[in-house]
């Protein structure tokens, strides 16, 4: 089977015409403050371009860097100080090779290879929207959301018997590090956040009120992803993993879709410092799949990132992120990697997985969730690999693959959809909110459990599921992916299928 190539974010296509959306958001802001010196002088056909230069953290950024910013051409849009990270724009095609060479950096390069501010857009899809008959003749049994019978992945997880003891606590926000959440939709109003929320797409936090939100024509993404993991139980649409926790959106994505690394190091530092307790991660970090080491520029956005990351945890948040969609095993000696870079033109590379990440997916520390389908099996796109999934959730997968029981209809997941919506979407960015989700029900049972604690009892917690052997998801006879390890914890479903009702119990 060739699995899908998602272009954007980690919401896949599905087969049988069942389409999902991709995700799109706002221009960065590129108004910038003035470096000490004016910039070196650049070529007329010169384009500017954002660059993270990362330093020693712990201090504010010293005069001397600041002046060889701009004596090398740049302009700093500013600067996280408590951990070393500088974002910085120039049209200066040699910054990075210059400012490298400067006492006191560490590390920096372009993050990105298309020209600020970026092209104009362009939607490769759009959710399976319910329509308003659908909404109005829902039916559920007493102490059900109207949409929840909808909903297979909640008793998938035990989240249904969960919700009988514990809807968790309001004292718990969950942050959807996306593409902007609706908070005027009726199911995440009740729950949403206002103060840990932000618009970071530019690197720089937009406080301005509603920036977080996307806009009409933008991605639907992140709402969903906000929707499955705290949409409120209030007899209205659906019903979230944890609909008592407070769920805050910190969107990162510009119009093209790009989660570029100077927004994703703003949004883990926001968060770091609103008081979260959980991040749900469901992208890459543009416009490297992976992250190689031994390339400069890459190098720069893969110490940017883990700064962030682990600031984040130091300061008390748990870090999901989905493990993507392209049916690769990350354990594998190496991966051809043909859509990088992805905002300009990307070329065939052979990468190997242990030394160029996929960010913030691998970074240490941070919980990597595999999806599964409507059977309980790994999806057909799902990445994989021993070692790096560390627990498996819900995604979806097209009904030919894994078809759900009655009353349940899709094989995808329902969610949240700006304008009071609801619609179904799949890919391992469904299934690592259902993982936050079930982050947030462990934190409100233990309210002071460090991250390392709740990420203990995550594993701990999951149903053991022993590797899918042989893995034929579409039946034609070939073997679609290769699971290695034991029932305890294998490539596939890591230490297994995430529990909510033992993370409201024990």
């Amino acid at each position: 089977m060739t699995a899908p190539h998602a272009r954007y974010r980690r919401a896949v296509a599905i087969p049988a015409g069942m389409a999902v959306a991709t995700a799109l958001a706002f221009l960065p802001n590129t108004t910038a403050t003035a470096a000490d010196e004016a910039p070196a002088a650049v070529t007329a056909d010169a384009t500017p371009l954002s660059y993270v230069v990362n330093v020693k953290p712990g201090h504010g950024t010293s005069a001397y860097v600041k002046k060889a910013v701009g004596k090398a051409g740049g302009t700093i849009v500013t600067s996280y100080d408590q951990i070393g990270v500088i974002v910085v724009h120039s049209s200066n095609a040699d910054f990075a090779k210059t400012i490298r060479k400067v006492r006191g950096v560490q590390s920096a390069g372009a993050t990105r290879t298309a020209p600020l501010p970026t092209a104009v857009t362009a939607d490769l899809g759009t959710p399976k929207v319910l329509s308003a008959a659908e909404v109005a003749r829902a039916e559920a049994p007493a102490g059900q959301d109207p949409l929840e019978p909808q909903q297979w992945d909640l008793p998938a997880i035990k989240a249904d018997k969960a919700h009988e003891k514990s809807l968790g606590s309001s004292k718990v926000t969950v942050a959807v590090i996306d593409t902007g959440v609706d908070d005027t939709h009726p199911d995440i109003a009740p729950n949403f956040d206002r103060g840990a929320s932000v618009n970071c797409v530019s690197g720089k936090p937009d406080t301005a009120d509603g920036a977080w939100r996307p806009g009409a024509s933008e991605s639907p993404h992140g709402t969903h992803v906000a929707g499955e993991i705290a949409a409120a139980k209030n007899g209205v649409g659906m019903t979230g993993v944890a609909p008592g926790v407070k769920v805050s959106g910190i969107k990162v994505s510009n119009p093209d879709g790009f989660f570029y690394t100077e927004a994703v190091v703003c949004g883990f530092v926001w968060a770091a410092e609103h008081g979260v307790d959980v991040t749900n991660n469901s992208y890459y970090t543009d416009p490297w799949y992976f992250n190689c080491e031994n390339d400069p520029d890459q190098k720069a956005l893969l110490d940017a990132v883990t700064r962030a990351s682990r600031y984040a945890e130091k300061k008390g948040a748990v870090n999901v992120a989905a493990a993507g969609n392209e049916n690769y095993d990350l354990a594998a000696d190496e991966i051809t990697d043909p859509s990088s870079p992805n905002d300009t033109t990307p070329g065939e590379r052979v990468v190997d997985p242990s030394e160029c990440l996929d960010i913030p997916t691998q970074l240490p520390g941070v919980v990597t969730v595999a999806s599964t389908g409507a059977k309980g099996l790994k999806s057909s796109f799902s990445n994989y690999g021993l070692g790096v999934a560390d627990i498996a959730a819900p995604g979806g997968d097209s009904t030919a693959y894994q078809k759900p029981e009655p009353p349940a209809t899709s094989g995808l997941i329902l969610g949240t959809l700006p304008g009071g919506k609801w619609g179904y979407m799949a890919g391992t960015s469904m299934a690592s909110p259902h993982v936050a989700g079930v982050a947030a029900l462990i934190k409100s049972t233990h309210p002071y459990a460090s991250p390392a604690l709740v990420k203990a009892l995550l594993y701990a917690q999951a149903d053991a599921k022993a590797c899918t052997d042989p893995y034929d998801i579409d039946v034609d006879g070939k073997i679609d992916a290769v699971c290695e390890g034991a029932k305890n914890r294998n490539g596939f479903y890591g230490w297994g299928i995430a529990d909510a009702l033992d993370a409201v119990t024990k």
